[in-house]
């Protein structure tokens, strides 16, 4: 690519005062990286990724932006954090991970959020930000404000499918989101052109109805003028701006690496478009600023600087407290129950569903639904059918096909002090927004103790013949994630009780229908509003011979399964909720009996009747009369033919297996 090496400041708009604040916050960010620099070299950090070279679009984007608006920035945007004038102490202690950063010491760098400043962090995957910065900006635009969200990608990271998905969903739904593409024309050591074959981003722009600007990224003049001027429109008509910012990174991805793979000469001809320097030299030029004034201002800071490393560097080392850790990986929710009362009536487990989240949206009036065909259509089972007359299309929300997107958005909206419902189609397409809840919702609280409030509805499970994408059930697939709350009930009225108590619920739970159930099971479900705790199993039936340990449909299975087998006295716990588990009420039941079968839908192995059997072997063995053995379907895909599905669910080995076990 050509480069323009000379930098051309319009000061049209600038008086001499903002001048010299603007240079003021470019230059803070380059003489801390001095002195990052100093340290990695000393060992005193052990990893930095530098931003030197590429100043300008951080600090510019920022400076543009008001203090109420949020900003999400990604490995290189240092002037970000000091433009929004984070304590340096605090941010040298994130760095060096001391207590008195922003994560506790659990995450690193730029690896944090703080509600204070409006900074939401990063993750190392990069993309899924930009779907974050989406329900921020839904949240803005649903709110009436006339703020703007910015959220950074880098060229590289664009290549990833939540750039796609949240331009696509910020573009379908008008929301006022900056996504600045800071285009430095490298990966870490892979050039644009093995990254994408665009000439320039603002190409992009067309396809996804959205408006494009490139800027000289290295010209901060340019740069705040363009993001004014883009939230000067954005306040007349809400809409999304892809702005790319044409930049260069001086140094490696990381210290690390190098930059060795760079072409001879590449670094020099950027060096020429230092954005510090040249605008440090265009202000004395102009006489704006003198050198005794420089010489002075650089160093009060490295004073400050050094200040306040030192303060963070006298901080002790954290001391592992694992009370602490523990209690961290939830938000604090203290459960208000209330109980049941009035009338009652016959509900299908669909209509208790629907009635709950009915309930939900009135008591909740920031609560957002969002999935794919929920509002005139009713959703793929109809569940949010009617509610678009009810509650409106902004809280009922159809969105495109792009789960990652919209989970992110749902957490953005929880970001923004808004609760938050996404529907899965179906639990298998969950796959495709793994990401966001794995390593965005459940790890947040613990990471930097934002609360995530979102609800992942989630109809699952086998019985319908719905074949190997529409009938899984992967509620092991979260179980093993430490920060989500994963609910499943088996009967209308828990379902509708629990569902109430997972938007009371600050942190991110992912709720499990059985679809076959939806509509083959009825039962007696109160009318009012009441919730059930989550985190607490219910005995379904009292036994002394053998103990079942179920949840979902394993609860109806175990059920018909004691009344073919009369003679035997069955206890069945229904756990109700996979994550956190009831281990007392587990414990209690398998002691009662001394004879324990674990029963569930999912396949065998990896299942969480795993965990549940090494549980019962670890806190009962000496009140055991036998093995306790583990009832799940085959370690095969699910077929779709009804024989072969029949085959494949574990109920068909179920009775055999209770035989088993009482003639032990």
């Amino acid at each position: 690519m050509s480069i323009n090496t000379t930098i051309s400041f319009q000061r049209e708009g600038f008086d001499n005062e903002e001048l010299i604040r603007i240079y003021k916050k470019l230059v803070l960010p380059r003489l801390i990286e001095e002195k990052m620099l100093i340290l990695l070299r000393q060992g005193k950090i052990s990893k930095w990724f530098s931003g030197w070279g590429q100043e300008a679009v951080s600090v510019g984007t920022s400076y543009a932006m008001t203090a109420e608006e949020y900003i999400l920035p990604m490995h290189r945007n240092l002037g970000v954090f000091t433009t929004r004038d984070i304590p340096l102490n605090r941010l040298f202690a994130q760095f060096q991970g001391k207590m008195s950063g922003y994560t506790k010491g659990r995450d690193r760098s730029f690896h944090f959020g703080t509600q204070d400043h409006k900074l939401v962090g990063m993750i190392s995957h990069l993309g899924p930000q930009l779907g974050i910065a989406d329900g921020i900006a839904l949240a803005n635009k649903i709110r009436g404000t006339q703020n703007a969200t910015l959220v950074y990608s880098g060229d590289g990271g664009a290549s990833e499918g939540d750039f796609h998905e949240a331009l696509n969903v910020a573009a379908v739904w008008d929301l006022p989101v900056i996504f600045a593409i800071e285009n430095n024309c490298w990966g870490l050591s892979t050039p644009s052109i093995e990254q994408f074959r665009c000439k320039q981003f603002i190409d992009k722009g067309i396809g996804y109805g959205m408006e494009a600007i490139q800027v000289d990224g290295n010209n901060i003049l340019d740069v705040i003028r363009t993001v004014r001027h883009i939230k000067a429109e954005m306040a007349q008509n809400p809409r999304p701006f892809l702005l790319e910012l044409m930049t260069f990174r001086m140094r490696g991805h990381e210290e690390a690496s190098g930059t060795k793979y760079y072409p001879e000469g590449l670094q020099a001809s950027w060096e020429s478009k230092d954005p510090v320097v040249a605008y440090e030299n265009y202000l004395l030029a102009e006489g704006i600023l003198s050198e005794a004034f420089v010489t002075e201002l650089k160093a009060d800071f490295k004073q400050q600087i050094q200040t306040a490393f030192d303060q963070a560097n006298a901080e002790p080392k954290i001391v592992p407290d694992l009370a602490q850790e523990l209690s961290d990986v939830y938000a604090p929710h203290a459960f208000n129950s209330v109980l049941p009362s009035g009338a009652s009536s016959e509900k299908r487990f669909i209509d208790a569903i629907q009635d709950g989240l009915s309930m939900a949206m009135e008591k909740h009036p920031e609560l957002i639904l969002m999935g794919q065909d929920i509002a005139e259509y009713g959703g793929a089972f109809k569940v949010t059918e009617g509610f678009v007359e009810r509650f409106g299309k902004n809280r009922v929300r159809n969105t495109p096909l792009c789960e990652s997107a919209i989970i992110g958005a749902g957490l953005g909206l929880s970001i923004a002090g808004m609760k938050a419902m996404v529907e899965m189609q179906f639990a298998d397409f969950v796959s495709v927004g793994f990401n966001q809840i794995v390593n965005n919702l459940a790890k947040l609280h613990w990471r930097w103790g934002q609360q995530a409030d979102v609800v992942v509805r989630m109809p699952t499970g086998a019985g319908t013949a719905a074949g190997p994408f529409h009938s899984q059930s992967n509620e092991a697939w979260f179980v093993h994630t430490p920060g989500l709350k994963v609910v499943y009930p088996s009967n209308p009225q828990d379902a509708k009780g629990l569902l109430l108590a997972a938007f009371e619920d600050p942190n991110p739970v992912i709720f499990f229908e059985h679809k076959y159930l939806y509509r083959s099971l009825k039962g007696m479900v109160p009318d009012a509003y009441y919730n059930v705790e989550i985190g607490k199993a219910a005995t379904v039936q009292s036994g002394s011979d053998l103990t079942i340990l179920t949840y979902g449909l394993g609860v109806h299975w175990a059920l018909d399964a004691a009344a073919a087998r009369p003679h035997a006295s069955i206890e069945i716990l229904d756990l109700r909720t996979l994550l956190p588990l009831d281990k007392e009420a587990i414990i209690a039941a398998a002691s009662k009996t001394g004879r324990v079968l674990v029963l569930h839908e999912d396949t065998t192995t990896g299942g969480i009747g795993g965990e549940l059997v090494a549980l019962v072997n670890e806190h009962c063995f000496e009140a055991l009369d036998a093995p306790v053995l583990r009832v799940g379907s085959l370690d095969t895909p699910i077929p779709f033919a009804a024989d072969l599905e029949q085959q494949f669910l574990a109920n068909s080995r179920l009775l055999d297996t209770i035989d088993q076990l009482l003639n032990y």
